[in-house]
């Protein structure tokens, strides 16, 4: 297969809180060195991208070394934590801005998904904005127009596709302009996270049409934090850690090298006894220890309709007789799709001192395919103490399973409704 992009020891330097290097001697050192060919003498200096770390340093990579290749027709999944370079490199490739260090060589036209709204003017309507979309993104008059039906069809804008954008919501705009992007007869399609904004109905549509996409002899460059989606639709994974690449090879390798590094909550048993990242609280009550059960084997995976079980284990410094637990859900794009109290089910916590477990089942969940995180607040009653808060505490993967499974969600306003059921254990 033929090499359609090639990245060539790829850096990005950005300096903090400024624009440009901030001062006159600077971009005139910058200028007399590119004058007399040599090296911008500020990339000599930088730190790594590793947000979990304090430095007076004022620059910083966030991409530093990076080296690969795509062939024709292959659908490449770049994964990594929040911050760790995913959307610079997509920019970088997308010549949205330029590298500070390396070169990008590109064998075709490039149609890039990079965040919601890119490319749309909000004055005007959403037929309007698929021309000026499609024009951005290279095509011409006529090819729009031959498109255009398919266009609407896909993005399920139809009714309001004479409507200024400024009135649609994000998801809508990520549907039109995901449905110009994938339309366009481009070599290559470069999908950024903004498919977590459309509904799972879309989604999945989407990932109907990168595949699509592919088997046309096309390339993907895709980045999601859903590992299923990027296992069911890439061949090859590119692993980004502080800005550089820790790992690129099989998908399924990747995947679970990011999930072992995405730190300890995603272990199915999780003790927190030595914890220091706690959020906020007093400590009259800690978490001390999670498990997950699946069937009554330790696990964080599972399929659609299974039953979690989680079990619960809080050290009490004192007796307490006003004690509340809540649970957080989200998506990795940190949007609540749920909260949970214990007063929620009518489950009050008898006083106790010392460590005590309380088993908490989540019958016949039904989230849909995803990695979830969750996080734990224990405080007084009416929240006016917090004992502690572990944010996130552990996560959990939700699996497609078999296809007779009704997936359904019990939504509204965007929250899912659970009605866990919790007991005391001796």
């Amino acid at each position: 297969m033929n090499t359609v992009i090639k990245v060539e020891d790829i850096g990005k330097l950005y300096r903090l809180g400024e624009l440009g290097t901030g001062t006159l001697s600077h971009d005139l050192n910058r200028w007399w060195s590119r004058i007399r060919g040599k090296e911008d003498p500020f990339l000599k200096i930088g730190e790594v991208n590793d947000r979990s770390t304090k430095s007076d340093n004022e620059f910083v990579w966030a991409l530093k070394d990076i080296n690969f290749d795509v062939k024709q027709g292959e659908v490449i999944g770049i994964i990594g934590k929040n911050g760790a370079g995913k959307s610079t490199l997509l920019k970088v490739l997308s010549q949205v801005t330029g590298p500070s260090t390396g070169q990008i060589k590109v064998k075709g036209r490039i149609a890039s998904l990079l965040e919601v709204g890119t490319g749309f003017h909000p004055e005007l309507s959403g037929r309007d904005n698929v021309f000026l979309n499609g024009a951005i993104l290279g095509m011409t008059k006529v090819e729009i127009k031959s498109k255009f039906d398919e266009i609407v069809a896909f993005s399920g804008v139809e009714r309001y596709i004479d409507t200024p954008v400024k009135r649609y919501s994000s998801g809508m705009l990520v549907r039109l302009g995901f449905a110009v992007a994938a339309h366009l007869e481009a070599e290559i399609l470069i999908v950024d996270e903004v498919l977590a904004v459309g509904d799972m109905e879309f989604q999945a549509k989407c990932l109907g049409k990168m595949k699509d996409v592919s088997k046309s002899g096309r390339t993907v460059l895709f980045v999601s934090h859903n590992m299923q989606a990027v296992s069911q639709l890439c061949s090859r994974g590119v692993l980004l850690e502080n800005g550089m690449v820790s790992y690129n090879g099989d998908v399924n390798e990747a995947v679970k090298q990011y999930l072992s590094k995405s730190i300890a909550v995603s272990s199915a048993s999780i003790d927190y006894k030595d914890f220091k990242d706690r959020k906020k609280g007093n400590g009259k009550v800690l978490l001390s220890k999670i498990e997950l059960f699946n069937k009554e084997k330790l696990s964080n995976q599972f399929v659609i309709g299974d039953d979690v079980v989680l079990k619960l284990y809080l050290d009490s410094k004192e007796t307490l007789n006003n004690l509340k637990v809540a649970f957080h859900f989200y998506r990795y794009d940190e949007s609540v799709i749920a909260n949970v109290e214990n007063i929620d089910s009518d489950f009050l916590f008898q006083p106790f001192a010392g460590v005590k477990c309380f088993e908490i089942k989540f019958p016949n969940i039904n989230f849909y395919p995803d990695t979830y995180r969750v996080g734990v607040s224990i405080g007084s009653t009416d929240w006016s103490e917090y004992y502690d808060q572990v944010i996130p505490a552990f996560e959990f993967i939700i699996l497609e399973g078999s296809s007779l499974v009704k997936r359904t969600l019990n939504a509204n306003g965007g929250l899912v409704y659970l009605t866990p059921l919790w007991k005391q254990l001796k």
